[in-house]
């Protein structure tokens, strides 16, 4: 697929204002509010701490941002759900530091507007639940299961 970088930029600060605008949105399926921070905003525009996103995956991230707290708001049953122990930055006494913690992902999926998305919200033990990320249409594999960018809910 061939994209405009101009294009590219523009659907990426448009998601970014979207992005900043929501705040928090009650998932009645955690029975807690998911906040949209600066952690699930990073990781639509990095893969880790090194590898940005392609231009491509990040535009197609961000096209369908304004999706993700209709499906987080409306979803009352998860498709997934995955647990990892997992080093983790965490903010201690004033300093930062990384910690083996329990981490929690909830994996939602819904079609909007004819749009197939899956969101994830990630949950560091009992912390509160953020948005972690939105993947776009997935494909169908030869045997008819459905297939993801990877396995590894920490990168996707």
């Amino acid at each position: 697929m061939s994209l405009d970088l101009s294009d590219i930029q523009d659907v990426k600060s448009k998601g970014e204002i979207i992005y900043r605008a929501i705040g928090k949105i009650n998932c009645p399926y955690l029975k807690r509010d998911v906040s949209f921070n600066s952690q699930g905003l990073t990781h639509l525009k990095f893969k880790d701490r090194r590898r940005a996103r392609s231009k491509q995956d990040q535009y197609m991230r961000f096209k369908i941002l304004g999706l993700a707290p209709k499906i987080i708001s409306k979803s009352n049953t998860v498709q997934g759900v995955d647990t990892v122990n997992r080093f983790e930055k965490v903010r201690i006494n004033s300093r930062t530091d990384t910690l083996l913690k329990t981490v929690n992902y909830y994996e939602f999926v819904a079609v909007i507007n004819q749009i197939r998305a899956k969101v994830i919200v990630k949950q560091i033990e009992n912390g509160e639940p953020f948005f972690w990320s939105i993947i776009p249409n997935w494909k169908i594999s030869d045997t008819k299961r459905i297939l993801y960018s990877s396995k590894d809910l920490e990168l996707d």
